[in-house]
């Protein structure tokens, strides 16, 4: 069930895949989405506000799809692209400098609490208050993103790995729910998170060995 809201005309058909409706909004969140993936696979500093861009599309497409939780996500990918953006510009030992590294075993038990929590939280707020049809995958996906765009904030190198899990239960969620551009779109990071996890590990062994090598 969609939200009608005054969203505008980025609501609106741009297309029709078979007998669905593709909206600008979920174009458009397929080409800045594609570009922001393969921007942070080169550590690029402007995949933070193409990335800010990519999710206030996304969450209208999100929201008028009834996938609430993603909707609701999107805010949050605001406020961490934000502080992305701020910790690779002077989180690093310069400007631009934040260096890619592994995450620690206390990362790790922070951020898979937090993401079993969340799942947890979310799957009760999604099936108790809202008409959502798949409350607990809407909500493990919630999870993960925030978990992945947290180490990919702090250039941790299995956050990847969340991205690619992340993107496995997306792509048949997507499709599942008619939104097949933005299926098609999740395959496409999907590959370019395998890139990006091989581009990362190879910049990480490049690093010298020292203190600043393993600096948070």
């Amino acid at each position: 069930m969609s939200v009608n809201v005054p969203l505008g005309p980025l609501l609106d058909p741009a297309f029709h895949l078979g007998s669905v409706p593709t909206t600008w909004a979920e174009l458009l969140g397929f080409a800045t989405g594609a570009v922001n993936v393969w921007l942070v696979v080169r550590q690029n500093i402007l995949n933070w506000p193409i990335g800010i861009a990519n999710v206030i599309l996304l969450g209208l497409v999100f929201l008028d799809g009834g996938l609430y939780a993603d909707a609701g996500l999107q805010v949050v990918y605001v406020a961490l692209q934000l502080y992305g953006w701020w910790v690779w510009l002077y989180g690093g030992d310069g400007r631009d400098r934040l260096p890619v590294r592994r995450t620690r075993r206390t990362e790790w038990a922070a951020l898979v609490a937090a993401g079993a929590a969340g799942t947890a939280l979310l799957t009760w707020a999604l099936s108790a208050w809202t008409d959502s049809t798949v409350p607990f995958w809407d909500a493990l996906t919630t999870a993960i993103s925030l978990m992945a765009t947290y180490g990919q904030s702090r250039k941790l190198l299995e956050s990847w790995w969340l991205w690619i899990t992340a993107d496995l239960v997306y792509i048949p969620l997507y499709f599942y729910k008619d939104l097949k551009l933005t299926s098609a779109l999740y395959v496409i990071f999907l590959t370019l998170c395998v890139f990006g996890l091989l581009a990362w590990r190879r910049d990480m062994r490049a690093q010298p060995v020292g203190p600043a090598a393993v600096a948070a």
